[in-house]
């Protein structure tokens, strides 16, 4: 809230478990659950496969944030008796915005808790900044959205660099 000329920032109530590496275990975990059921082996104790998995997780997220679809491909992910296995997943936005549903929906709380401390309604906020890599996902700007009464989320900072821009004012 401010008038002309004038900007106000209030702080805000974060949920630090919340961000995006909450949503990478969760499509980390689906890959694994789609092998095992291909292959019937379990990937979720295997350190390396783990840690591609990740990666790809990472990747994922960040193309559906902007398609609509993307595929997951990691060849010789493991081995067996009979020989490489390779990780070939599709994963739409709608599927991951299912699979992570709880975890965005955990990000209202936080939000309503902000806008009480600072004393503030939904129609009073004149613009909302979004802080971190995850608020690029339609799903988390949408939330965004509708907690504030259809006003569309600033995006005219990159997020990733957002706080380091505002401690740099505040120095």
């Amino acid at each position: 809230a401010g008038g002309a000329g004038f900007v106000e920032v209030r702080p805000h109530h974060g949920g630090h478990p919340l961000g995006g590496y909450a949503d990478d275990r969760v499509v980390v975990d689906c890959m694994a659950e789609a092998f095992n059921r291909a292959n019937g082996l379990d990937l979720k104790t295997d350190r390396q496969a783990h840690r591609r998995r990740t990666q790809a997780a990472v990747r994922a997220k960040s193309e559906l944030s902007s398609r609509l679809e993307t595929s997951i491909n990691l060849p010789f992910i493991t081995a067996d008796q009979t020989g490489p296995k390779h990780l070939e997943v599709s994963l739409t936005r709608a599927k991951f915005e299912q699979l992570t549903q709880d975890l965005t929906e955990r990000c209202r709380q936080p939000f309503l808790e902000a806008l009480k401390d600072a004393g503030l309604s939904p129609q009073q906020i004149n613009e909302v900044v979004l802080v971190g890599g995850s608020t690029r996902m339609p799903v988390i700007q949408q939330l965004v959205k509708d907690l504030c009464g259809g006003k569309e989320p600033h995006k005219g900072v990159n997020p990733d660099e957002v706080v380091a821009i505002g401690a740099a004012i505040q120095a």
